[in-house]
């Protein structure tokens, strides 16, 4: 019954510990206005001494309510350690007696030197023994698992203040919108979620966290301060249990011997040294060493803790700023910037590096503030699709994805998709033409077609959609613009006529694809048969076709240059079979007269 009355109230005492600080701790980590208005110094250096200031007076604060003495009672008891002393202060006191001759136990009756050097040989071989020594580190691993909880809940609470000062030091600088971000981050290195709120203490690993939730800072701090106490407390606890045994032993024997038979005479001060170790004055002593070393040491780390929280702040703010280096340089010389950076939210502020790294290549830091007046900045960070940066950034030009952006509207991802603003410009194009372009729905089509001159793609998209889509598989784009100049000059009819060859055979364009040809078929005054006559399959000799041809030509139809084009074999043979003709008549009505010579 009693063991389960122990383990009941050994619980509560345990609980209240661990659950006292954290209802406390809101309410005392009150830092002070001078602190805070610490926190405003303009430079870094004196920052992060406020930082460290605010960190370390929330702590103290909220470690104030840590009863080290009652955690170290609490641990004694469940330890069961007075049965461990006394029963090595038994095999101390039997091994210092055989050791020992009784001549010279007998002086240390009578000379307090000899006394003192053997209360200290038995004071030494009780608390350097190993079982004592492994009790005494059991003990401080029971004390600095609870004061872990503290230290942790603490850790958090501290937060808050350095996370304020550091909103205090950046908020007039660059807005509430940097403030808020970076305390954001920092917050995240003071506190994680955990699962039970607890961590246990061992000899190797001092704070064990408990499913990997207890503050990171705590955890650092508590192992630092905790992992030598069990070695380093032993030797404290012999020179404080010296101390009391020398006193005892030197001025207390005579009132002893009234009380000891005359045979206890052999033993010396032995009697009188195994009676006060065992004593609970003793071991009140020893248990008040062991806290007093634990309190001395969590608070001599505190100014650790706040300087560990202040490099921590410090670290995450040289991050951010390295990250968003420019514009926080200009929030810092430029308030209407600052104003500006203020309004954006945190997922606007990659777009906005990205943004002023294009302003600032091409227009320098006044075409920021141009662009910061007219609202084109405005719009680029807050309302340009991500295709339109996209084009901004494979252009190095945020006017490139504004215009694009002007023209595409919702289908300004399709220009980014096919590519047409690496072939092209934006002031190229209407929402109409882009609009009919981007309708072709093919990559290679729309890149053939987006590289031509904007009349050439006009006449074009003369054509049915699914014939031009075609068209511009079929032809490379100086071809495709050589058709479009033919177009360009000519009539409805010849127009369509040509349109519906060449999308049948494209190849056929070539026929017509020399310049002097095009401005032959222009300039003919029946184009419709111009283009019929180029465009006929019969390039072979055909007399017939020949002469067909011919004869528009005769009427003045058609330029006679496209009859030699068309029929370079024919109208070779028939320039021939002229010549021998003229040759025939020449011979036949024409007689040579015959020369008289001198003799006649």
């Amino acid at each position: 019954m009693s063991r389960l009355v122990k383990t009941v109230v050994s619980g509560l005492v345990s609980l209240s510990l661990a659950i006292t600080p954290t209802l406390s701790a809101f309410a005392q980590s009150v830092v002070t206005r001078e602190q805070i208005e610490a926190c405003k110094s303009q430079d870094e250096a004196s920052f992060r001494e406020a930082v460290a200031s605010v960190t370390v007076h929330s702590l103290e604060q909220s470690l104030k309510s840590i009863n080290y003495k009652s955690l170290v009672d609490q641990e004694w008891r469940d330890g069961d350690v007075d049965t461990i002393i006394d029963s090595r202060v038994d095999i101390a006191i039997k091994e210092i007696r055989e050791e020992t001759s009784w001549g010279n136990l007998l002086k240390t009756l009578a000379y307090r030197e000899e006394a003192q050097k053997l209360a200290t040989r038995a004071a030494e071989r009780v608390y350097q023994s190993d079982v004592v020594s492994k009790a005494i580190e059991t003990l401080a691993s029971g004390v600095g698992e609870k004061i872990g909880q503290n230290i942790e809940f603490a850790a958090k609470d501290a937060a808050l203040p350095a996370l304020r000062c550091l909103q205090e030091y950046l908020g007039p600088r660059y807005g509430s919108t940097v403030s808020n971000l970076v305390r954001d981050d920092a917050r995240k290195d003071f506190s994680a979620p955990t699962t039970d709120g607890t961590a246990t203490i061992t000899s190797t690993s001092v704070l064990k966290e408990a499913g990997g939730g207890a503050t990171g800072l705590a955890i650092l701090i508590v192992r630092r301060q905790l992992a030598n106490l069990a070695r380093s407390v032993g030797q404290r606890i012999v020179g404080s249990v010296l101390a009391r045994l020398v006193s005892v032993v030197a001025g207390g024997v005579g009132l002893v011997l009234i009380a000891k038979d005359i045979w206890d005479f052999r033993h010396g001060v032995l009697p009188i040294i195994e009676t006060e170790m065992k004593s609970e004055e003793t071991k009140e002593k020893v248990r008040q060493v062991i806290a007093e070393t634990i309190a001395t040491q969590i608070q001599s780390h505190i100014q650790q803790i706040g300087q560990s929280a202040a490099d921590r702040v410090i670290s995450v703010w040289h991050e951010f700023r390295a990250a968003h280096l420019k514009a926080l340089d200009l929030a810092d010389r430029n308030e209407k910037f600052r104003s500006f950076l203020d309004t954006l939210s945190a997922d606007h502020l990659g777009r906005l590096d990205e943004v002023l790294s294009l302003i600032l290549a091409n227009e320098g830091e006044p075409g920021v503030l141009k662009r910061l007046d007219n609202g084109t900045l405005d719009e680029a960070v807050s309302r340009l699709p991500d295709s339109a940066v996209q084009i901004a950034r494979a252009t190095r030009s945020l006017e490139d994805g504004i215009k694009w952006y002007a023209i595409a509207g919702a289908r300004t991802d399709d220009v980014a998709n096919f590519g047409i603003y690496r072939v092209a410009q934006p002031d190229q194009f209407t929402s109409t033409s882009l609009f009919k372009l981007l309708g072709l729905g093919d990559q290679v089509a729309i890149n053939r077609l987006a590289g031509l001159t904007p009349d050439a793609r006009t006449t074009l998209f003369d054509l049915e959609p699914l014939s031009l889509k075609g068209l511009a598989r079929s032809l490379n784009r100086e071809e495709l613009g050589q058709l479009a100049q033919y177009l360009s000059g000519l009539g409805q009819t010849a127009r369509e006529q040509i349109l519906r060859t060449v999308a049948k055979e494209p190849a056929k364009l070539k026929l017509l694809a020399r310049s002097r040809i095009r401005q032959a078929v222009i300039t003919s005054s029946d184009q419709n048969a111009a283009v019929e006559m180029m465009l006929r399959g019969d390039n072979g000799f055909s007399p017939q076709a020949t002469m067909k041809d011919m004869q528009l030509v005769v009427e003045g139809r058609v330029h006679p240059l496209l009859l030699l084009d068309k029929h370079p074999i024919s109208l070779g043979v028939m320039a021939i079979l002229l010549v021998m003709l003229l040759f025939v008549l020449r011979r036949l009505f024409y007689t040579p007269k015959l020369r008289t010579t001198e003799a006649e």
